[in-house]
């Protein structure tokens, strides 16, 4: 039984040579058991005290080559009384199991660095020993060259949304490794 169905839509990209299809959604549904999103998720969502950094998926793009993992497709929003922007951005199986592992850390109070070293956006959260705050510092490297550091509180009960939000994204959008 499905409940609450919604047409979706597919983007066709304009350059035939990397064909792929991207599938975005507009709200959740439940079929058979199992939870697909159709709303955007947000991964990632730091923010108070006027600031916010936001990982927002928005959708799957599947890969048409057999070779290609599919990928999810989101963007980063930075928004603060003096900085407001978004960065797209693609996220792999491989990104999904590192921000686990990162979270472990960062749980454990350890400063993070995520996807650092490769193509995509690098994130990375700084604790502040003496009060329950970050700087979460985003990187882009290789589009915009634009490095930007915000400060957001930062909460035990912060951790425990984050792992549910992973959770959701994992159920949302199942994803292998070919």
């Amino acid at each position: 039984m499905i409940a609450q169905a919604r047409a979706c839509t597919c983007i066709q990209p304009l350059t035939p040579a990397y064909p792929r299809t991207l599938l975005v959604f507009g709200s959740m549904r439940e079929s058979g058991g199992a939870v697909m999103a159709e709303d955007p998720i947000d991964l990632i969502r730091l923010e108070g005290d006027g600031n916010s950094v936001i990982l927002r998926i928005t959708g799957k793009e599947e890969r048409k080559r057999p070779t290609e993992t599919d990928a999810l497709v989101g963007e980063f929003l930075v928004d603060t009384p003096f900085v407001r922007g978004t960065l797209k951005t693609w996220i792999f199986p491989e990104d999904l199991r590192q921000w686990q592992q990162v979270l472990d850390s960062l749980d454990a109070g350890q400063d993070i660095a995520w996807r650092e070293g490769k193509r995509a956006q690098w994130l990375f959260i700084e604790l502040d020993e003496d009060d329950d705050r970050c700087q979460v510092t985003i990187k882009d490297h290789s589009m915009s060259l634009t490095t930007v550091t915000v400060t957001v509180p930062l909460v035990d009960a912060w951790f425990d949304d984050a792992y549910r939000r992973l959770d959701l994204v994992w159920e949302s959008w199942p994803m292998t490794e070919d």
